[in-house]
């Protein structure tokens, strides 16, 4: 899973963005300095390239769409002109989107495709196998279903009864949920979701103080969020956002967004500064970063 920045972000509040739940895009630019005129003498090697590259010469391109060869294979983009000063590289659901302001020649625009052409296969390739999970069966709401906590599954136990209760049983990793006999599946959801926030008030209401101790500053406040692009946020006056769906992951990646979002109490920024600060605190960053990025939304229970 990616975390995204906004090129302009408020500076009274910075957020650890996503692409988990949302955002079906992954932008990156290159400053026109580095749009070689021509195609690189020896490109570097590709990826193994999705659906969206054909190494057939002789079929016929999607309309609105060029090409370019990259060593053994054709890869279509959309090229879209616009008043921006630099190349803007864009992967989304219909592949790789070019922006070039108007006086940028074919040549440049291909020549800082040929040097990212590792970065695009790559991002294609991520899409490609997100589109796959998609079409994979979604969960079961039963007795017997499995979903993540704290980085292991659980099991879902169903039991009926006049009395609403929900129990978790840590040696069998069972949640056993009590439910009217004709309580209906968005019940059992609503049951779940609800045990599942409340362990997420509870874990963050233990990890926070820990963090915020360790960096010597205080936050304000501290809430819950159901945000589709956005693990945690904060605010210049220290409050302090974290998304329960974090819930679901282990304490390593949760801790790590709660460095994060701390830290922004000392750099409102994601300046080198932010960054060792964070590593301050939390020094296996980079790897609690990395798995977050990695985590697939098709993954997460839909509630």
């Amino acid at each position: 899973m990616k975390l995204l920045r906004q090129s302009s972000p408020d500076p009274q509040q910075l957020a650890l963005q996503l692409d988990l739940f949302a955002a079906a895009t992954t932008p990156a630019s290159v400053p026109m300095a580095s749009a070689a005129p021509a195609a690189p003498t020896a490109p570097a090697t590709p990826f193994a390239p999705p659906p969206v590259v054909s190494n057939s010469a002789s079929s016929v391109p999607t309309p609105g769409k060029r090409r370019i060869q990259l060593g053994s294979h054709l890869l279509e983009y959309t090229l879209v002109r616009s008043k921006r000063r630099t190349i803007g590289f864009l992967i989304g659901d219909e592949g790789l989107r070019m922006t070039a302001p108007k006086w940028v020649s074919i040549a440049e625009i291909e020549g800082a495709i040929h040097e990212k052409q590792r970065w695009i296969f790559a991002k294609l390739n991520q899409r490609r196998e997100r589109s796959a999970r998609r079409l994979q069966p979604q969960m079961q709401w039963r007795d017997g279903a499995t979903l993540p906590y704290l980085g292991a599954d659980i099991t879902l136990r169903i039991a009926s009864g006049r009395s609403a209760g929900i129990e978790f049983l840590e040696a069998s990793r069972e949640l056993t949920v009590c439910l009217p006999a004709d309580a209906g599946e968005q019940q059992l959801k609503d049951r779940v979701q609800g045990w599942l926030q409340g362990e997420a008030r509870r874990i963050f209401t233990e990890r926070l103080p820990l963090y915020a101790a360790r960096l010597e500053v205080a936050y304000r406040a501290f809430s819950l969020s159901s945000a589709t692009t956005q693990w945690g946020s904060c605010t210049a006056d220290g409050r302090i956002r974290l998304n329960w769906r974090l819930v679901h992951f282990t304490l390593p990646l949760i801790d790590y967004v709660i460095a994060h979002e701390l830290s922004h109490l000392r750099e409102m920024n994601h300046s080198p500064r932010f960054w060792a600060t964070v590593q301050s605190i939390f020094p296996e960053f980079q790897s609690a970063r990395k798995a977050l990025r990695d985590h697939a939304p098709e993954t997460l229970p839909v509630f």
